[in-house]
């Protein structure tokens, strides 16, 4: 009874916990749930889900950490694990989980954005002169943030209390409503004097964060929907316009794409008001909250908001959008990679194009939330905000110096890999300019990534050097429209290919020494000359051949008393080692004597006609190629053709066949050798039958078709090789 009676009891913890989660009052949800015994992966979840809504990447990761591993998650809870992880200052453990969250859900933008900062974030952490940064004494241990210049004062959105007769808390976090608050602003950045807004702006829940035109005579500024929810239930943020007249600032004008149905906020409007930019989750975009513009009329009429695209908007977060006159937009974001939860970034603006969006860089940005950067028209100082440790409270008001300028160039990204993809520690990447003078030097870490920051519009070569690995290069142009430009280089492991041939008498199988061999690399043109010893062979390094690489080599071997030959070796080098030509061709050299017959030494089938004919045959055609081919690769070597025919027809007829058929066996050859006279023909009519076929006188013996053909062939003698 007691154990159903704490079962009960535990469900009814559970169903608070979801009642509190479903209402987005993550607090009381985190109090329920974490009074589970033993919660399950789904309680998990939702704990871990509202641990990161708060902004406790600790507890966060913990959490996570126990759901991931469950055959249950998805996607989404790997990508909250890596990023909480991140937060914490965890960057290797991290990449592992970035790189699991590549495998499942790859064409998300948030990969390749992460990969861009992929072995970034030591170099970014590094402190480069280009910020001094102070919290503010006005800060409250409450959230105050989102810092928008308002001629010479500065407004800001603050949870403080003090301001509102009536105290209210949100679900969310448990604290106060937003209001929009006003202070002076000191040379030094601080802040003073500090009062709420104005009453027509601040009312009983979220007002804040602001904007305002050069002028400060009009303003637009985020606001909870006062009239209604959306179908589920949830409140939404608006935009809401206000003018100053001479009276002071009028009623707030809610904006046109205003919705019940989804949030619009975080304005940021430009000096003359006629272009706003601002945050949504409206249905059509990217991510979560994607960054929109939208141009306004001069009768104060508003466009179609437009989506700035997947430059600036991933499938996470973007918001808090400021427009600097000098062309730049300044936004915070969790999906371009960074140091940990929101970072701010920078791009600039020239009409329809947009530069690389870089980073702003440590310690403007750190592991935990900074966002709602803004600058100063002199682009000299700003403010931004960050719920980073050793502030005053939930979030905080950072003022800072910018000390250099940004600058806007070209990012050369890649991995260093092996022909197996495998990518290569500790190679070295150097960066040349178009001269070949290098310009920087890079060396990849275990994941065999480099980068360069380089200028715009220029031609670089990049190479890479590794003990036991061929080098590596590629060229690349920065004259392109994308910032960043991925080139990878390709590194093939040094593997000892080499060529070996042994040359044998073709008769006794005796290796042959001193044959002259000539090489023409037939890729290059090159050849070279090579006497096998006396064990009748000889190996060619293939020097800065690589793997899968075809080769092709014409071969020429010559030995005096021995019939020359010729050949082609190609192949294409698909394993390491060595390989072995003679397995391949016939390199076997054949001994050769004055008188000897030609046909049976390179095996050359007879010649035949058809009946009464002396045209030549396909068939022929390509006995006689071969006879071509020796002679080429002999050329000294003289032949006689010998032509017969069969026994039909009269011995004066077959007599001038004969000769007609030897002389256009002699002009075929005639026309494909060198010095054409090394060849002639004779005809031997039907004196020299090879078989039993008679077919005149008493002696007559009928032939079959077949036996007649084989007396119709020409035949080869060697008669000179010219040799000493």
């Amino acid at each position: 009874m007691f154990v159903a009676i704490a079962a009960m009891g535990q469900d009814k913890t559970v169903a608070q916990g979801d009642k509190h989660f479903e209402n987005y009052h993550y607090r009381k949800a985190i109090e329920a749930y974490e009074k589970v015994g033993e919660p399950t992966v789904a309680i998990q979840k939702k704990l871990a889900d509202s641990y990161r809504l708060l902004g406790n990447t600790g507890k966060a990761e913990e959490h996570y950490a126990a759901v991931v591993t469950d055959e249950s998650h998805d996607a989404d809870d790997i990508y909250y694990y890596a990023s909480a992880l991140k937060s914490n200052g965890k960057y290797v453990q991290s990449d592992v989980w970035m790189g699991k969250f590549q495998e499942v859900r790859s064409a998300d933008s948030r990969v390749s954005k992460y990969q861009l900062q992929s072995g970034q974030v030591k170099k970014m952490m590094e402190a480069d002169d280009r910020y001094n940064i102070k919290n503010l004494d006005i800060n409250s241990e409450q959230e105050d943030f989102g810092a928008a210049y308002y001629a010479d004062k500065i407004v800001f959105a603050s949870s403080r209390e003090g301001v509102k007769p009536v105290r209210r808390t949100w679900n969310w976090n448990g604290l106060p409503f937003l209001d929009v608050y006003v202070a002076d602003k000191a040379a030094d950045g601080e802040l003073s004097n500090l009062s709420g807004f104005h009453k027509h702006v601040n009312d009983k829940y979220h007002e804040g964060p602001a904007s305002f035109t050069s002028d400060g005579n009009f303003m637009v500024f985020t606001r909870n929907n006062y009239s209604g929810s959306s179908e589920k239930g949830v409140v939404k943020l608006q935009l809401f316009s206000v003018y100053k007249g001479s009276d002071g600032w009028g009623n707030p004008i809610p904006l046109p794409f205003n919705s019940s149905e989804y949030s619009v906020g975080h304005p940021g409007l430009n000096a003359a008001g006629d272009i706003m930019y601002f945050a949504s989750d409206m249905p059509g975009g990217i991510g979560g909250t994607d960054i929109y513009r939208v141009k306004r009329g001069g009768d104060d009429t508003w466009g179609v908001p437009v989506n700035l695209g997947g430059k600036i908007n991933t499938e996470g977060n973007e918001m808090f959008p400021f427009y600097h006159e000098g062309g730049f937009l300044l936004f915070s974001s969790d999906g371009h990679g960074g140091l940990g939860g929101l970072d701010n970034f920078i791009v600039k603006i020239e009409g329809e194009k947009t530069s690389k969006v870089l980073n702003m860089g440590y310690p403007l940005n750190d592991k935990k939330d900074d966002f709602a950067a803004v600058l100063d028209p002199a682009m000299a100082t700003g403010y931004f905000s960050s719920n980073r440790p050793g502030g005053k409270g939930d979030d905080d008001l950072y003022s800072f110096e910018l000390l250099k300028p940004f600058i806007f160039g070209k990012t050369l990204k890649g991995v260093v890999r092996d022909k197996k993809g495998n990518p290569l520690l500790a190679t070295k990447v150097e960066l040349l300019d178009a001269e070949g003078s290098v310009i920087a030097t890079a060396y990849t870490g275990v994941y065999g990534a480099y980068s360069f920051d380089v200028e715009s519009d220029k031609q670089f070569k990049l190479t890479g050097v590794k003990d036991s690995y061929f080098d590596g290069s590629n060229e690349v142009s920065s004259k392109t429209d994308e910032d960043v430009i991925f080139v990878d280089l390709e590194l093939e492991k040094d593997p000892g290919l080499s060529l070996y041939c042994l040359i044998v008498d073709h008769g006794d199988k005796t290796p042959i020494a001193g044959v002259k061999v000539t090489l023409q690399d037939n890729m290059t043109g090159k050849s070279e000359e090579i006497l096998t010893g006396a064990s009748g062979d000889f190996r060619k390094p293939l020097t800065g051949n690589k793997l899968n690489d075809r080769i092709s080599y014409n071969l020429t071997i010559e030995k005096e008393g021995y019939l020359s030959k010729s050949a082609t070796y190609n192949t294409a080098l698909d394993h390491e080692g060595q390989y072995d030509i003679h397995k391949t061709l016939n390199v076997a050299m054949d001994k050769i004597d004055v008188g000897a017959d030609l046909s049976k030494i390179i095996d050359i089938k007879p010649i035949y006609f058809d009946l009464g004919k002396h045209a030549i045959r396909k068939d022929a055609a390509v006995e006689l190629d071969k006879i071509v081919k020796v002679m080429n690769e002999n050329p000294k070597m003289k032949v006689e053709l010998g032509s017969h025919t069969d026994c039909r027809g009269s011995s004066k007829f077959n007599m001038r066949l004969s000769d007609k058929r030897a002389k256009a066996s002699a002009k075929y050859i005639h026309d494909n050798i060198t010095d054409p006279d090394r060849i002639y023909g004779k005809g031997y009519g039907e004196s020299v039958l090879i078989n039993k076929c008679e077919c005149e006188g008493s002696k007559k013996v009928p032939c079959t078709d077949e036996e007649h053909q084989q007396n119709r062939r020409t035949e080869f003698k060697i008669v000179d090789m010219g040799q000493d």
